[in-house]
């Protein structure tokens, strides 16, 4: 009996700690929960002012002009006279007109010629001075940056040079080999793709510079584990670098598809969209129909369907690229 007494006596004499440890745990936990609640609400304050300013600029000059622009396709509308509601028909009015159309077409056909060829001198370059080292890398790098700093209008002056047909260039390097000066910019058949070297040589120092640093970024592990497996140069680059430049890749693709799709500098400097349109790009056909018409209402419609346009293309490049989050390996 008094061992029994006993006994129960100890493990109550044990128990009252334990129920005295868990009490003492409940407040450290609740205020260590404060603590962490407090610490989550200051980021998230910090975030959320450092976002701001951007948010704000992005309201300012991107979501209220595009409001004000769909309000503004709905009317006649003139600096000079009275504006007239009209519903829809300067959608109507641009999706009828063979320029606007054939602009888009040809915008297209520009952005055909300068990515492929942009995404792929600049794969090659990004793999050539990823085995670089030292000042050759400094030094190849900055001067492959040069062309991007370089402004617009001076790249199609310096252009414009080059091609002249008596004075130029490039006629008298090709008249060194017996051929005859050609019309770079004045004949239909070559102007476009004569537009598209100054836009390959601006857009390849910034593309070539951010392939690079995801080639950079690939764990030198990969091509290492990949090599004692027999893989060469070409199996590396097919199932090792090009997956895993894939974000990069889309990025790329997007940036630059609706850069050169929106190129309005070179057409507008070295041909004004001639000879007979055939350099005629979308912004430049709708910066003519703003500056000439007497209502804007039009080219103002023409601006969102031509930001619909690259609304689809970037969302089709999205489907079929099909892009994940990239793992760090």
């Amino acid at each position: 009996m008094t061992g029994a007494v006993t006994g129960s006596t100890g493990r109550g004499m044990t128990e009252l700690p334990r129920q005295a440890g868990v009490a003492s745990a409940v407040p450290a936990r609740r205020g260590s929960r404060k603590i962490a609640g407090r610490r989550r609400h200051r980021d998230n304050l910090i975030a959320y002012l450092m976002l701001a300013p951007v948010v704000i600029l992005l309201i300012i000059f991107v979501i209220i002009p595009l409001i004000s622009a769909g309000y503004l396709s709905f009317f006649n509308w003139s600096f000079y006279r009275a504006s007239e509601y009209v519903g829809f028909r300067n959608f109507v009015n641009v999706l009828q007109s063979p320029d606007f159309l054939a602009s888009i077409g040809r915008g297209l056909l520009f952005a055909t010629m300068v990515v492929p060829t942009v995404m792929i001198l600049a794969f090659l370059f990004a793999n050539i001075a990823r085995g670089l080292g030292g000042r050759i890398a400094g030094f190849v790098k900055t001067s492959i940056y040069i062309p991007t700093i370089i402004s617009g209008v001076i790249v199609a002056i310096v252009f414009t040079i080059i091609y002249d047909y008596s004075g130029g260039v490039l006629n008298w390097f090709l008249g060194l080999f017996g051929i005859q000066p050609i019309a770079w910019l004045a004949d239909p058949s070559i102007a476009l793709p004569a537009l598209a070297v100054p836009e390959v040589w601006m857009m390849f120092g910034l593309t070539a510079l951010i392939m690079l640093a995801g080639v950079l970024d690939i764990p030198d592990s990969y091509y290492e584990a990949a090599a004692l497996d027999g893989a060469g140069w070409f199996k590396q680059m097919t199932y090792i670098t090009i997956p895993s430049l894939k974000n990069v890749i889309l990025y790329l693709l997007i940036a630059n598809f609706t850069a050169s799709l929106q190129e309005i500098n070179l057409p507008l400097l070295m041909t004004q969209g001639g000879p007979l349109n055939a350099t005629l790009l979308p912004n430049l056909y709708l910066f003519n129909h703003f500056t000439q018409d007497t209502y804007q209402g039009q080219p103002i419609a023409g601006a969102l369907l031509l930001f619909i346009v690259l609304g689809a293309i970037s969302a089709s490049i999205f489907a079929v690229l099909n892009s994940e989050k990239a793992v760090d390996g």
